[in-house]
């Protein structure tokens, strides 16, 4: 096992990996900004070395800095936490290189799912069904108005590198098509340095269900059941639940078919390490491939509550070249939620809130988990995303999550700055989404019907 292990990260997910590590007698390295640097994760490593100014540009985002770190401190292994670097195959590249084991799937599997478009073309070989569109990237705009008219109208224009739902645009017509598709491509290469956009059909009212992937080093291939995110705003998931009520409800026969489907991506890329495979499901109950995430997921912590499965410490266990500690697929039980915690203000087009945070209290009692960086006196800065934290509950049932979720959400307190605490209260009582009644569109929906009261 690893003695000493680098997060290439920040804020939330590097306070989650130092939590682990500690519970396995591993040392920690945090790397940090300087605005981050009264950042909890500073606090709670071992060790602590600034690598740059503001920007992730200028400090996350720079490879020769984190390895020269690394190097420093002398670390067996790197883990790059979710977004930044985690599904950077150059930055895996460059850890094995360097002889520092990257925590992650390694960089042969990265490329065999090097972005959306790539990852498309495998899960069709892998016999798994893909929505309709383009073969690859598109390039300009007269080959996307080509494919547009072809698929017919609505079209999902999407970034090929990262995600968050940066670069990515619905055009219902050849006019906002256009517009899109350079809108697209300058914030997708503003976003990942990557201006690649493919089109793939729209399909308007679509559920967004992931299946959670563990893979070791010799082949073996498991899944930890399935969370649903389809409690989106701008692609961006706001709440997600495990297990999804649209299957337990209305299409039983899809949890086994998805877990299969998912699998086979995994196999049919040599994947190991953990993994999310993303899909859309339609009214009818047909579902299309997304993506994968090659890399630990935000909402991990719901799988784990249903589960009982650390999943960053199988990552740093099957990084170390250990088989998976479990055998066949896990039956998880009860029901988790996770509510995303984000400085932002509901009431102004949910503008981002930076600013000094006055007091805190975070909710406790039984099943209830917030996993976070920040403490009262802390200042979140403008300069990265908005999260705050994750509020995580788990109960015997979904209803009896929700009740839960509800209470600890009216427990939260995070004053002098705006959050979207209200704004979920006002989800959780919704009758339609206690029903289990919601798509991705469910938000823009509400929105829409408190406008116009």
């Amino acid at each position: 096992m690893f003695e000493k292990i680098l997060i290439a990260n920040r804020g939330e997910i590097a306070v989650r990996i130092i939590r682990t590590c500690k519970e396995m007698n591993i040392r920690t390295v945090t790397v940090y900004s300087e605005a981050d640097a009264n950042s909890m994760h500073v606090q709670l490593a071992d060790e602590a070395i600034c690598i740059g100014k503001a920007p992730v540009s200028d400090s996350y985002l720079r490879i020769d800095r984190i390895i020269s770190a690394a190097e420093i401190t002398d670390v067996d292994a790197i883990h790059p936490g979710y977004g930044l670097l985690s599904e950077n195959a150059h930055f895996a590249d460059v850890c094995e290189n360097c002889n520092i084991k990257f925590i992650g799937p390694n960089s042969d599997a990265m490329n065999a799912l090097e972005d959306k478009a790539v990852s498309r073309r495998l899960a069709q070989k892998a016999g798994v069904p893909t929505p309709p569109g383009s073969e690859g990237t598109v390039d300009n705009r007269e080959d996307a108005l080509d494919i547009a008219r072809k698929i017919g109208y609505p079209v999902l224009i999407k970034a090929v590198a990262g995600g968050g739902g940066c670069g990515m645009r619905v055009a219902h017509n050849d006019i906002s098509l256009i517009n899109s598709f350079h809108a697209a491509k300058t914030e997708a290469e503003k976003a990942f340095g990557n201006a690649g956009v493919y089109i793939e059909k729209f399909i308007e009212v679509s559920h967004h269900v992931e299946f959670q992937i563990l893979a070791d080093t010799r082949g073996n291939v498991i899944h930890l059941g399935e969370r649903d995110c389809s409690i989106q705003r701008r692609n961006q998931k706001l709440i997600e639940e495990t297990p999804s009520p649209l299957i337990d409800t209305r299409f039983k026969d899809l949890r086994k078919k998805m877990s299969k489907a998912a699998i086979a991506i995994a196999k049919a890329a040599n994947y190991n390490n953990a993994g999310t495979v993303e899909f859309i499901v339609s009214e009818k109950g047909e579902f299309y491939f997304l993506e994968m995430n090659k890399r630990i997921q935000v909402e991990h912590p719901i799988t784990e509550e249903v589960t009982g499965v650390d999943i960053v410490k199988e990552q740093i266990s099957i990084a170390a070249g250990n088989p998976l500690s479990i055998k066949g697929d896990i039956q998880p039980e009860g029901h988790a939620i996770e509510c995303r915690i984000n400085a932002e203000d509901p009431a102004n087009n949910f503008r981002p809130s930076p600013g000094t945070i006055q007091m805190l209290y975070t909710p406790g009692g039984r099943n209830v988990r917030f996993d976070s960086h920040i403490y009262a006196g802390y200042t979140v800065p403008p300069y990265y995303d908005s999260m705050l934290g994750k509020l995580i509950v788990w109960g015997k049932n979904r209803s009896d999550a929700i009740e839960r979720m509800a209470r600890a959400l009216s427990e939260t307190m995070i004053t002098n700055i705006k959050t979207t605490i209200g704004f979920q209260q006002t989800i959780l009582n919704n009758q339609q989404f206690r029903r289990g009644n919601y798509a991705t569109n469910f938000i823009e929906k509400l929105l829409q019907d408190s406008e116009n009261k």
